[in-house]
């Protein structure tokens, strides 16, 4: 038994190819839809009980980490929605791919078994939409927060370079330099979705394949100890990826480099 890189399409409809890791996927969302709707219309004031409980819990869990980051209680307010949803989306996608069936029921395409489930996370098309997605969020929260002059100057430094052509050779020469450097800033943008989504995919593909050869080389008992190993690596990809995206926003909400000493040079 081997795993294909890709996710294998286990069906078509209305012209949308509709592949196992996709099921996967929307087991989760339907799961944490259904969940915090729940939580929401049988929420009840005063001390919570049962998964209400749980639930806050979780939630003030994750606003004191996020505070630690952003050192702002309001930040961590307005980011916690975002970072909470990823971090439970990328565990549950995890650790289902742990549960028993999952690669293991499917059925015969010609010669090639074909699983009708696995790891939504083992895909790198998914890995990659949430690395891409957790960026653009990124720059939506530094622009709303910011403005859009003041965000984009992050990377496009074109008023630093206007203003160095009245400071002689010295300051057109740090202009363009500053100018450079934003250019390289929007390239690190572009490898933070790589890095974000690669180190994902890896971690979780390799965590299959390897259960799929322990498995065939032996069914029961040998396979536990990886198993739990898996649980383990599928909770610590889920927190360093959401984490890495609460810095990103911390950054991103962030005013531009050299803006407070510029503000103090006018001030004087």
């Amino acid at each position: 038994m081997n795993v294909p890189l890709a996710a294998e399409p286990i069906a078509h409809f209305a012209g949308l190819t509709i592949t196992n890791s996709m099921i996967n996927a929307w087991i989760v969302t339907i799961f944490l839809v259904l969940v915090a709707a729940w939580i929401r219309f049988k929420s009840k004031p005063g001390a919570p009980t049962g998964l209400q409980n749980i639930m806050e819990a979780i939630v003030e869990f994750f606003l004191k980490t996020a505070d630690n980051v952003t050192h702002d209680r309001a930040r961590s307010k307005k980011f916690l929605p975002l970072v909470l949803t990823l971090f439970l989306f990328i565990l549950l996608n995890n650790w289902l791919g742990q549960l028993p069936g999952t690669g293991s029921i499917g059925f015969w395409k010609g010669t090639e078994f074909v699983p009708l489930l696995r790891p939504a996370t083992s895909d790198l098309n998914l890995t990659l939409a949430l690395g891409l997605f957790s960026i653009v969020c990124t720059h939506l929260f530094g622009v709303v927060t910011l403005g859009v002059w003041r965000h984009t100057n992050k990377f496009v430094q074109i008023g630093p370079l206007l203003k160095s052509f009245t400071q002689g050779p010295t300051g057109l020469l740090t202009g363009v330099i500053q100018f450079g450097v934003g250019l390289i800033e929007m390239v690190g943008e572009l490898a933070r979705v790589v890095s974000l989504s690669l180190r994902l995919f890896g971690n979780i593909f390799a965590g299959e394949v390897l259960m799929t050869v322990m498995i065939s080389l032996a069914a029961y008992i040998v396979p536990l100890p990886f198993q739990a190993l898996e649980l383990l690596v599928g909770l610590i990809q889920a927190t360093v990826f959401s984490m890495l995206v609460l810095v990103f926003l911390t950054l991103a909400t962030e005013p531009p480099h050299g803006e407070h000493t510029e503000h103090a040079a006018d001030h004087h």
